[in-house]
């Protein structure tokens, strides 16, 4: 790593602080994402268990929800460790390839639930508007598809990412305030011009967030549409309980994802708040999932007490 004038030439490290301001306390703030954590990886690990071995749980929505499942574990592992170890025992480095890769996963995996969450949406819109052909229009292969075209756009659009800071080579600085690798955190260290970096940056946010939003917010305008013109109050009340814990995890995500990004780029919130409030964002998700959509499955609920007990 060559520097110059207080500018580094194509660094091969780069030194993660974790939450600035908060650095005399973060020791205790690790344990309970350790918590989140711990329930997020057990909880989805009981859910890939559960799902493929009760046969009444191998429907559209059950078979989305174990593709969370694995996309939950996946953000866990991406961010969890590093995060920990800086915290409790100061190893704040970390190779600048090491960086773009771990940089990738998160976003792609954030994609990836997104998309999941838009598929779980149609699936609620086809049970509820449209229940005679739910079986024929949500097969086996339909679902297939969409999670590897889910997959395949996560992929593609946040490859490009670390390609394109790859592409960057002087840096005015290498150290990264947050305790992840995250874009904008990268980005705003180089000394080059980054504005296509910063514009392809907002154009993958709204390609799949912002596209998968309004999509998810569409299907629920028409869910509610068709609800309320049901003629018994009891079908309606049913056909709304069943959407009521993907309509919580929608709020969530997509609220505490556009105060991140929008944060990030134009807000004036503090660093230590942002940081948390996005590490929240990405770790608390992964451990509600299972306990919102999988206590709420009476099949999930029975497997889990003969399990305990």
């Amino acid at each position: 790593m060559g520097s110059t004038n207080m500018t580094y030439l194509n660094p091969m490290t780069v030194t993660l602080i974790g939450i600035p301001g908060l650095e005399h306390v973060q020791f205790w703030i690790g344990f309970p994402f350790l918590g989140v954590c711990l329930v997020a990886l057990l909880g989805n690990i009981f859910l890939l268990i559960i799902i493929p071995t009760e046969r009444s749980l191998h429907q559209p929505m059950y078979i989305f929800l174990a593709v969370l499942a694995v996309t939950d574990l996946g953000l866990c592992v991406a961010i969890a460790p590093k995060m920990l170890t800086i915290f409790w025992f100061g190893s704040c480095s970390m190779a600048f390839d090491a960086c773009l890769t771990q940089l990738f996963f998160i976003h792609a995996l954030q994609g990836m639930e997104s998309g999941i969450l838009l598929a779980m949406a149609f699936d609620r819109y086809v049970a509820i508007c449209d229940p005679l052909r739910h079986t024929a229009i949500l097969t086996p292969l339909f679902l297939v598809q969409v999670v590897l075209m889910m997959a395949i756009r996560a992929t593609v659009l946040v490859g490009i990412l670390p390609i394109l800071l790859k592409r960057v080579h002087l840096f005015q600085s290498v150290v990264i305030l947050h305790c992840y690798c995250e874009h904008m955190a990268v980005v705003k260290l180089a000394e080059e011009d980054v504005r296509i970096n910063k514009s392809y940056g907002l154009f993958v946010a709204f390609a799949i967030l912002g596209f998968d939003m309004i999509f998810v917010f569409i299907s629920y305008i028409l869910i509610f549409w068709a609800v309320f013109h049901l003629p018994q109050k009891e079908a309606r009340l049913k056909a709304f309980n069943t959407c009521t814990c993907h309509i919580v995890i929608f709020l969530e995500f997509y609220i505490l994802a556009f105060f991140s990004f929008f944060s990030h780029r134009f807000g004036h919130v503090s660093s230590y708040a942002h940081i948390l409030l996005s590490t929240i964002y990405l770790l608390v998700p992964p451990a509600l999932n299972p306990i919102v959509y999988g206590m709420k499955t009476k099949e999930i609920r029975r497997r889990l007490i003969r399990f305990v007990f």
